[in-house]
C-alpha cells in the first residue's frame, strides 16, 4: 500500500511555500531518503514520502498521486532512478508546479524505462541485472554494492544487497502516456560515477527535458553518499518555485 510520511523531524511547524514530494527507485524502498528527509524537514519543509510498490508503473504513479494529494502547498516532486519515470507520469497533476530527478531516468511519452535503460553506450556498462524471473528482476547482489553504492558503506550496502525489492517487468516496459517535463521547470542532479543509468544517458535526457543540471561525483546512491548535497539541491529546485 502507499503511505506517506509528513511529520517535520523537528517538530516544528513547515514553514516553506512549497512542499516536497520524495519518490524512490527501483530495487529499494523510501528509507534511503531518511537523511535528505531530516535536513529538508528540519529547514523547514513539509516533506511527503512515497512507498513504491515497484510492480507496475500504473501502481507507482497512483501511489505517488495520493501522496501528492494530501500536500498542503505547490508540489516539488522529486523522483530518483526509476522514480524519475514515476514524476514523468505523475507530475501531470496541476499541484506539481517542478520536477527534480536525481540519477534518474526520464522517459517520453510513448516510451519506457527498458528502452532508455538498454540506450547502448560505449565505454560505459549497464546495471548487473539477474535475467526475469516470475515476472520481476533484481541486481546481482554479489555486484550490487559496487554498481549501486560504491562510495557507501559495505555493512550498509551489503544489507541492501540481501534485501532488495524485486522490480516488477510491468513498471519496467509500461510506456508513458505523458511527460510533464515536457511543460514544467525541470532540475537534474548527474551523478558522474553512476553504474546503475548511464551518466551518458542521464546527460541525454536531461538535455532533452531543457533540465538545469547538476553533476556530482558520486555513485547511484548519491542521497545516502552525498545527503547534504542532494539537500541543496532539492532546496535550490525548491527556490526556483517560490
Amino acid at each position: 500500500m502507499a503511505t506517506s510520511t509528513t511529520v517535520p523531524a523537528d517538530a516544528r511547524a513547515a514553514d516553506k511555500p512549497v512542499s516536497i514530494v520524495l519518490v524512490h527507485g527501483a530495487f529499494v524502498d523510501a528509507s534511503g531518503w531518511k537523511q535528505v528527509y531530516d535536513i529538508l524537514t528540519h529547514d523547514g519543509y513539509e516533506v511527503l514520502v512515497v512507498q513504491n510498490p515497484t510492480v507496475t508503473l500504473e501502481g507507482d504513479v497512483e501511489a505517488t498521486r495520493q501522496v501528492i494529494a494530501k500536500a498542503t502547498r505547490p508540489v516539488l516532486l522529486v523522483g530518483h532512478s526509476y522514480g524519475g519515470a514515476v514524476i514523468t507520469e505523475a507530475g501531470a497533476d496541476p499541484k506539481v508546479k517542478s520536477l527534480a530527478y536525481i540519477a534518474a531516468l526520464a522517459p517520453d511519452v510513448g516510451e519506457s524505462v527498458f528502452e532508455l535503460a538498454t540506450r547502448p553506450v560505449p565505454g560505459e556498462s549497464g546495471p548487473p541485472l539477474l535475467p526475469p524471473a516470475d515476472g520481476f528482476i533484481i541486481v546481482d547482489p554479489a555486484k550490487f554494492p559496487t554498481a549501486f553504492a560504491a562510495d557507501v558503506d559495505i555493512s550498509i550496502t551489503g544489507f541492501m544487497a540481501v534485501a532488495q525489492v524485486p522490480w516488477g517487468i510491468a513498471a519496467v516496459q509500461t510506456k508513458l502516456t505523458s511527460a510533464a517535463w515536457r511543460d514544467k521547470p525541470v532540475r537534474w542532479m548527474l551523478p558522474k560515477q553512476d553504474h546503475m543509468v548511464s551518466p551518458t544517458t542521464q546527460r541525454f535526457m536531461a538535455t532533452r527535458a531543457k533540465a538545469k543540471v547538476t553533476e556530482i561525483n558520486s555513485s547511484h546512491a548519491v542521497m545516502l553518499s552525498h545527503p547534504k548535497d542532494v539537500a541543496a539541491f532539492i532546496e535550490a529546485s525548491a527556490a526556483d518555485d517560490q
